[in-house]
C-alpha cells in the first residue's frame, strides 16, 4: 500500500504544468489587435457591405417565393412597399388577388441604409423605374409567381444605399435584382464603373 501511495505521488509530481497566459501577455495582444481594427476599419465600406447584403437577401426572397408557388400549388404575390423600404409576400391560397383571414402575409426590410433606386446607374434592360413591374394589387406595385413557376410578368427592382440616394457620386452602390416571365427565374445584379454584372 504504501508503495502504491509513493509511485502515485511520483506521478502526480511529474506531471507537467499545463501553459497558460500572463494577464501582460493578454493585454499585449489586445493592443494589437485594437490597432488592427483602427487601421482596418476606415477601409471598410459599411454602405456597400449592406446593400451587397441586402440584394442577396431580396434576390433569395423572391426565389423562395417562385418555389413556394411551385411547392404549395397556388399564386405567391409579391407586392412592393417602396415608400417602406420592404416586399410583402402573400400567400394567395384561392389566387384571387384578396388577403383573406386564412392567408399568411409576411414583410421583408431591405435593411438598414437601403433604399429603393439606382441613382445615376444606368437602367438595365428591363426599365429604369425602381420597380418596373406594371401590375399593381392592393395600391402596390406587385408581381405574382404561378403554380407552374413562371412569373406575371417580366421585371425587376433597384435598390441602393441611403449614402448614394442621398449623393449621387456613388452610383457602384446600385443593385437590381431581375425575374423572368417564362421561368419566374431570379438573377441579381450589382453595377461596376464599367457596367452592370451579373452576381447570381
Amino acid at each position: 500500500m504504501l508503495n502504491t501511495d509513493n509511485h502515485l505521488a511520483q506521478r502526480t509530481q511529474r506531471r507537467p504544468s499545463r501553459p497558460g497566459f500572463t494577464i501582460v501577455e493578454l493585454l499585449t495582444v489586445m493592443v494589437i489587435f485594437g490597432l488592427l481594427v483602427a487601421f482596418a476599419a476606415p477601409r471598410i465600406d459599411v454602405a456597400r457591405f449592406r446593400v451587397n447584403s441586402a440584394a442577396q437577401v431580396m434576390g433569395t426572397t423572391m426565389l423562395t417565393a417562385q418555389r413556394q408557388a411551385v411547392t404549395q400549388q397556388h399564386n405567391i404575390i409579391v407586392r412592393f412597399a417602396e415608400d417602406q423600404n420592404r416586399l410583402r409576400i402573400h400567400e394567395d391560397r384561392d389566387n384571387d388577388n384578396t388577403i383573406d383571414a386564412n392567408e399568411h402575409e409576411r414583410s421583408v426590410q431591405l435593411g438598414e441604409g437601403v433604399v429603393f433606386g439606382k441613382t445615376t446607374a444606368p437602367n438595365l434592360p428591363m426599365g429604369a423605374a425602381n420597380v418596373t413591374f406594371t401590375r399593381t394589387i392592393g395600391g402596390l406595385k406587385a408581381v405574382v409567381f404561378h403554380r407552374d413557376g413562371s412569373a406575371s410578368e417580366a421585371g425587376g427592382f433597384y435598390i441602393t444605399s441611403l449614402r448614394a440616394s442621398a449623393n449621387s457620386n456613388t452610383p457602384e452602390d446600385a443593385r437590381a435584382v431581375v425575374v423572368e416571365r417564362a421561368t419566374g427565374r431570379t438573377s441579381w445584379h450589382r453595377y461596376r464603373s464599367d457596367g452592370w454584372q451579373k452576381v447570381f
